[in-house]
């Protein structure tokens, strides 16, 4: 692996053409103008209006396999802490299989004050049936954000056309308050860039190409260049359109076990300005520490 770090010069070639990054340019006007952006400030998700966290607390860790093996006191334990340090996203989906766990860490949490986003699997045939059960295990009236999970063809949105009229139903009736989708392929990144439908994109992104929408070999031949690899191309193409952006796989499905990786991968994810939040699965409050301490060091650099 290329643990070359990136550096401020070769960052801002391989991203000018992004049309500047809004991160810089929010730094010299409103809210940026009186304090230092940091990882817990409340930012706004593209065209929702709605705020979150600009980090997210991710509970699908291997499949959610990691935050389940913390146990119900332990996960209850970690989400306060991310909460007491300023951390009000909490990012889960049906097939992690954390929906409980979540009702229960947040029950004595201030609803309002939190963002939950939640993702529903393939094309169920009574969508809102199956999202009224995702309110009941969350333990809420409403959720945030509800994403399609896991598209991957080019015709994803034809292909689940009765979940994207059912969320569109369900956020008329204000029984979710967002949609979305989650891609995992560059086909369907290219098709969610494009939808007018989609409020929300969750985007796999790092400059060490794992596990993202774009091929290692092609995002290392291209990352530190004037041309942007593919999936940069539609995220940028996604802030176009005023869609709300959220980037994981920030830690390469946990496989950055390297802190030169970890710092190279948030450096990129923060500094480019094409993310309004990213969301990262925690285990421990260490993790949580570093996180927050290495986005704030990415946004000092910028601000």
């Amino acid at each position: 692996m290329n643990r070359e770090r990136i550096t401020r010069r070769e960052f801002l070639k391989g991203t000018a053409a992004l049309a500047g990054s809004v991160l810089l340019s929010s730094c010299s006007t409103g809210p940026f103008a009186k304090h230092k952006p940091t990882a817990v400030d409340q930012v706004t998700l593209g065209k929702t209006g709605l705020k979150l966290s600009r980090l997210g607390f991710g509970t699908g860790s291997k499949g959610g396999s990691v935050q389940r093996a913390l146990g119900a006191d332990g996960f209850n334990r970690l989400v306060h802490y991310a909460y007491d340090q300023g951390i009000t996203y909490i990012d889960t989906a049906e097939s992690y299989r954390t929906h409980t766990m979540v009702r229960e860490a947040i029950k004595d949490l201030p609803r309002e004050k939190l963002f939950i986003q939640s993702k529903m699997s393939g094309v169920p045939e009574k969508p809102l049936e199956v999202l009224d059960r995702f309110r009941k295990e969350l333990g809420v009236d409403y959720i945030d954000s509800l994403l399609t999970h896991c598209g991957v063809t080019a015709d994803w949105d034809n292909e689940r056309r009765r979940v994207l009229d059912a969320l569109e139903e369900a956020k008329d009736k204000k029984i979710i308050r967002a949609h979305g989708v989650s891609c995992h392929s560059l086909p369907a990144l290219t098709t969610a860039a494009q939808l007018d439908w989609v409020d929300v994109n969750l985007v796999r992104v790092n400059p060490q190409g794992a596990h993202i929408d774009t091929p290692a070999e092609i995002w290392n031949a291209t990352s530190d260049r004037s041309h942007l690899p593919p999936v940069l191309k539609q995220i940028k193409v996604m802030r176009q359109n005023n869609h709300g952006v959220i980037g994981m796989k920030i830690i390469g499905n946990g496989d950055f076990t390297d802190p030169e990786d970890r710092e190279k991968s948030i450096r990129f994810t923060i500094q480019s300005g094409l993310m309004d939040a990213v969301v990262i699965g925690f285990k421990n409050p260490t993790e949580i520490d570093e996180a927050i301490k290495r986005i704030n060091s990415a946004l000092a650099e910028i601000a």
